[in-house]
């Protein structure tokens, strides 16, 4: 009898309805079922084709073919592709664990264009909800210590974290200075912390 007055009353059913809607909001933010879902993405080592004309002749050879070699060749001029060029490897680090176990590498890369890339290599974390790449000029700390500081300088956002496990390239924008953002994190901007982190040398 007590137990169905009770659920009679009005007090209950306000306190039921509020209780549903901080489940919602709960689960809207925190999102627990991530912390099971995997996103693997595998792209490719990021190349540029050499300019037409970078591997030019050494000096004090023909330019042109002699006469013996041009007759017995064809009229025509053969259009081989450029060869893909390897990036440079501009400085690189290895991922520490922060608020969520994190594994992998970061190299900054640089193009034969100039352009420079992020690559994520080998990366194994968490999902979670909101997780972003940034480059950060604050030092890369062990344990609970390094969970927040991250964004206490400077930092740079190249994008959504396009996967929790496997490799993937970010470009950097080519005003940004690579000089002070010596740090990459794995950055869940919605609760701002870090799920991992590396210091790029």
């Amino acid at each position: 009898m007590r137990v169905k007055r009770l659920l009679r009353h009005p007090v209950t059913w306000g306190v039921l309805a509020l209780g549903a809607v901080a489940l919602g909001v709960a689960l809207y933010l925190f999102q627990p079922w991530r912390l099971f879902t995997v996103v693997e993405v595998n792209e490719a080592l990021p190349v540029a084709t050499a300019p037409p004309g970078a591997e030019a002749a050494p000096q004090g050879e023909p330019s042109e073919p002699s006469t013996s070699s041009a007759s017995s060749e064809s009229s025509e001029p053969s259009e081989s592709p450029a060869p893909a060029r390897e990036p440079k490897t501009l400085s690189k680090g290895t991922f520490i664990s922060h608020e969520h176990k994190t594994e992998g590498r970061a190299r900054v890369l640089e193009l034969p264009d100039g352009s420079r890339v992020l690559r994520i290599e080998d990366l194994n974390t968490s999902d979670g909800p909101d997780l972003r790449v940034w480059l950060s000029d604050q030092p890369v700390k062990e344990g609970t210590a390094g969970w927040f500081n991250l964004d206490d300088g400077k930092h740079l956002e190249l994008g959504d974290l396009k996967g929790n496990r496997g490799n993937a390239n970010y470009a950097i924008p080519a005003g940004a200075d690579l000089d002070s953002l010596k740090s990459v994190t794995i950055w869940c901007k919605r609760f701002s912390v870090s799920f991992g982190a590396a210091s790029l040398t």
